[in-house]
């Protein structure tokens, strides 16, 4: 449940989210982006060291992998989806990558080995979201902390 139209005619969003193993050793699980225009790229990994898994991991997103069995994927392949992916998005309007938390973009960067798309705009949105309307889209749909949840969440709740 995102917008039906982007919210300039300048620029069109899209809306980053990941899962990770741990703060402190961050391993991507699970990518999401949701872009205003309808487009939608997800994936996880089937190759993350399930050891290094925070115990906050281990309960709150685990149990939530495998909703989209096609789209459990090695990190290389992964990366070269994502990369077809996002050269596929037009550049006009501008594509501005938006995210909540840093992290993301750190452990995106990371699976893409620091070469992020050329044309793109990058945008920290965390204070730009609606709590009540983010909240509202988890008791409508649930999947919090599941990356492509949280992401149309975003995309959802952003003011």
């Amino acid at each position: 449940m995102t917008r039906s139209t982007p919210r300039s005619p300048w620029k069109t969003r899209y809306f980053l989210d990941t899962e990770f193993t741990d703060f402190l050793d961050c391993k991507l699980i699970s990518l999401a982006i949701v872009g205003e225009d309808g487009r939608e790229f997800y994936g996880e990994r089937s190759d993350f060291p399930r050891e290094t898994c925070s115990e906050f991991v281990r309960a709150a997103v685990l149990p939530q992998l495998g909703q989209f069995p096609d789209r459990c994927i090695t990190a290389s392949r992964m990366r070269d989806e994502l990369r077809a992916w996002l050269s596929e998005i037009p550049l006009k309007p501008t594509p501005v990558l938006c995210f909540d938390y840093h992290g993301d973009l750190d452990v995106m960067g990371d699976l893409l080995e620091g070469v992020m798309p050329c044309g793109w705009k990058q945008e920290l949105i965390g204070n730009g979201i609606s709590v009540e309307q983010r909240e509202a889209y988890f008791r409508e749909h649930g999947g919090r902390h599941h990356a492509l949840h949280d992401a149309r969440a975003n995309a959802y709740a952003y003011l």
